[in-house]
């Protein structure tokens, strides 16, 4: 017998012995989707009994059986969800936490700060090997010159602002 999972429709072959008339619940290996499946057969019932009462009388039967089967589900998924919550301990709940904006003003002071200290300590580092980068890079001269008056300028700019 082969049953399609009504979830992610899988087919998978299963013995027809193992399912009684009045069906079961089957669980999908794929998605571990649970549904209660029952064989078709209820044609047939209808087909032999001939009677229109009887007919009624197997309509109401399956409505029964219906419901009854909507109640198993029902309870089914409840001691499920009682069992699942008895398996997690106490303190090991999944937490979702709501992540925080990463811009702030001490962040950006912070890398602010480093950007200074990294800039005057290059400016340090070429002035004290000026001399002998001057054969390696001959333009170095006129560019150090002009980086030094341009921090000269903002230097009396920030003083001029105080």
């Amino acid at each position: 017998m082969i049953i399609e999972c009504v979830n992610c429709t899988k087919k998978f072959t299963i013995n027809s012995e193992l399912i009684p008339y009045e069906g079961r619940t089957i669980q999908c290996g794929s998605c571990n989707h649970v549904w209660y499946f029952k064989k078709k057969k209820d044609d047939q019932v209808i087909k032999k009994s001939p009677n229109l009462i009887s007919v009624k009388n197997e309509i109401k039967k399956k409505e029964t059986l219906k419901k009854d089967i909507n109640t198993k589900i029902k309870i089914n998924n409840k001691l499920k969800r009682n069992h699942i919550q008895q398996k997690v301990k106490k303190g090991s709940e999944i937490i979702k936490y709501q992540t925080k904006s990463n811009f702030t003003f001490a962040k950006i002071l912070s890398y602010t700060l480093v950007l200074v200290v990294s800039f005057t300590a290059f400016i340090i580092f070429l002035d004290t090997f000026k001399s002998p980068l001057y054969s390696y890079f001959p333009n170095l001269e006129f560019l150090l010159f002009n980086l030094y008056e341009t921090i000269e300028d903002i230097k009396l700019f920030m003083s001029d602002l105080v």
